[in-house]
């Protein structure tokens, strides 16, 4: 029987991050310049909370209050983000994104940003395992 992943297995390691003192506008920036929809929130050097594009989206939609003119990363960031140590199982980790809605977490080594695990890196994970372990044999003895 194989084990469990931990976490630093699968996660995208140094990720982006943003400070929390910076214009909103350099966090979507760098979330389209690197094809990323989360990104870490830090202030003086700690993890401070977690933005991700769908927010700035949102707020930016019709029908919203808008993005205020000089906005910070931090007036959009989610405070508090669901983060792990590098030891964390992957099943402890997808079952809590799960059991409370959320899309990201922050995998941390010690008191210091180490990788983001998000909802695509679960995509990508699920899909590795599929091929490796739910391929039909090769050597056509399938039956018809």
């Amino acid at each position: 029987m194989k084990r469990i992943p931990a976490i630093k297995d699968v996660m995208t390691a140094f990720p982006y991050s943003v400070d929390a003192e910076k214009p909103l506008e350099d966090a979507r920036t760098m979330m389209l310049e690197h094809d990323v929809h989360h990104l870490p929130v830090t202030q003086d050097g700690k993890l401070f909370g977690v933005i991700t594009l769908s927010d700035i989206r949102l707020k930016s939609d019709p029908g919203h209050s808008g993005i205020a003119k000089g906005a910070l990363v931090k007036d959009y960031t989610v405070a508090d983000p669901y983060h792990v140590d590098l030891k964390e199982p992957l099943d402890n980790v997808l079952i809590h994104l799960s059991n409370y809605h959320i899309g990201s977490v922050v995998v941390m080594r010690g008191d210091r940003l180490a990788g983001m695990f998000t909802l695509r890196d679960a995509c990508r994970v699920y899909g590795e395992y599929l091929r490796e372990y739910c391929r039909p044999p090769l050597g056509g003895n399938d039956v018809a």
